[in-house]
């Protein structure tokens, strides 16, 4: 009857959608596994055939339950037809999701993820990213809390670093970063793409104890702690005829400052606080020295002494840098992309003193380093080369390494 007809077109949609699902989803796993493991997609025609067959058996099950499903031709065949499209459209997004999946995906592949550049700072021509640390500093199970004081340094500090590392170095250095800046026993650290970082963090404990090289002795006395004594610097103690060479290991020093209350009264206070600086800010103060176990008995019972602090020397690579730069040279770290022009290729076959005008000082590996390298060493996607030259030959040589 012509009034039965949408109820039979229901009936056959409903059908069909009832005893498609199952099929629609093995289309789907077909088109998706054949793509991904193969590259190569499964013919429609043999998915549909399966479909339709999963479908038959479905609506045979059903039947045996209720037998008025096949009393109608009209709603199995568009039944049949609503089969028959949902399974082509899933095998289809199963082939382009399976084309388009990353393959060989794995957890360290993650790791090896680099920052969004949305959240990257173009410093001349290279770029840098701030980290943000995000949240409350967590206080790291089984250690005391850490301080307000430090927690808000880590909170506000400006922590700057390259932003073509993978986001697992950028973890590892903010931590050492932390532990040397801040003194902490430890620190976890967890960086999102969008360079906001999770901190959970542990206060120095016994920190000074930690930093006497093994064969020495820690010894603290007070002096004239002169401005800018730094942990590493040697120092000469003179006191009551004695001379006595040693290491740095802590050092604090101020001076007593008039701060009013609330109340009007008029306290004095020592500026001893820790300061961000690792450094001293001059006045009377206490050093604590690294010493050999001789001198530290007799250092034992001197309270006071005079604090010399010994020339630290030249340091050579800085004056190379000096030297390079009055020469108009930059110093610059590159990393070879896959499919660039040096991916497989060999220094000497390069050629990039002659080619590009620029000397590759230094390739850095996971395996370790080589320095000044020889021509036959053969570049690989993933190297980092630490290059020297003028700045428009490593701007042109940068587009080569892309």
């Amino acid at each position: 009857m012509p009034q039965a007809f949408p109820i039979e077109v229901l009936l056959g949609i409903y059908l069909g959608v009832l005893t498609g699902m199952f099929p629609a989803l093995v289309a789907w796993a077909l088109g998706f596994i054949f793509k991904y493991f193969t590259g190569v997609s499964i013919p429609a025609f043999g998915v549909v055939v399966l479909a339709l067959a999963l479908a038959g058996i479905n609506g045979g099950l059903l039947a045996l339950n209720d037998p008025a499903v096949t009393e109608s031709g009209f709603r199995i065949v568009v039944a049949l037809l609503v089969v028959l499209m949902l399974s082509m459209y899933a095998h289809s997004k199963g082939d382009k999701m399976g084309a388009e999946f990353p393959r060989r995906l794995s957890f360290k592949r993650l790791r090896e993820r680099t920052l969004s550049s949305d959240v990257v700072e173009l410093v001349g021509s290279r770029g840098e990213v701030k980290v943000e640390v995000v949240g409350e500093v967590i206080d790291m199970e089984g250690y005391p809390p850490i301080a307000e004081t430090t927690r808000e340094a880590i909170k506000s500090g400006d922590w700057r670093f390259p932003a073509d590392i993978p986001i697992s170095e950028l973890e590892s250095r903010f931590a050492e970063r932390l532990k040397t800046d801040l003194d902490l026993v430890d620190v976890s650290v967890r960086i999102d793409e969008r360079g906001q970082a999770t901190v959970i963090a542990a206060p120095p404990l016994s920190g000074i104890s930690k930093r006497v090289p093994a064969g020495k002795r820690g010894v603290s006395l007070e002096a004239l702690v002169p401005t800018g004594l730094a942990r590493g610097d040697e120092v000469l103690v003179l006191a009551e005829g004695l001379a006595v060479e040693g290491t740095v290991i802590a050092a604090k020093s101020g001076k007593k400052e008039e701060t009013k209350t609330d109340g009007g009264t008029v306290t004095d206070k020592a500026a001893s606080a820790p300061v961000p600086a690792p450094t001293t800010t001059g006045g009377e103060g206490r050093v604590t020295l690294a010493v050999t176990r001789s001198d530290a008995e007799k250092l034992l019972g001197i309270q006071r002494g005079k604090l010399v602090v010994k020339a630290r020397g030249t340091r050579r690579e800085f004056e190379l840098i000096s030297l390079l730069r009055r020469a108009g040279k930059r110093f610059r770290k590159f990393t070879v992309k896959p499919d660039s022009d040096l991916d497989g290729v060999t220094l000497a076959a390069a050629n990039v003193r002659e080619t590009h005008d620029v000397a590759v000082l230094a390739v850095k590996r996971p395996d370790g380093w080589e320095v000044a390298p020889r021509g036959s060493v053969e570049l690989m996607a993933g190297d980092e080369l630490f290059v020297v030259g003028k700045r428009e030959a490593l701007n042109a040589f940068e587009e080569v390494v892309a």
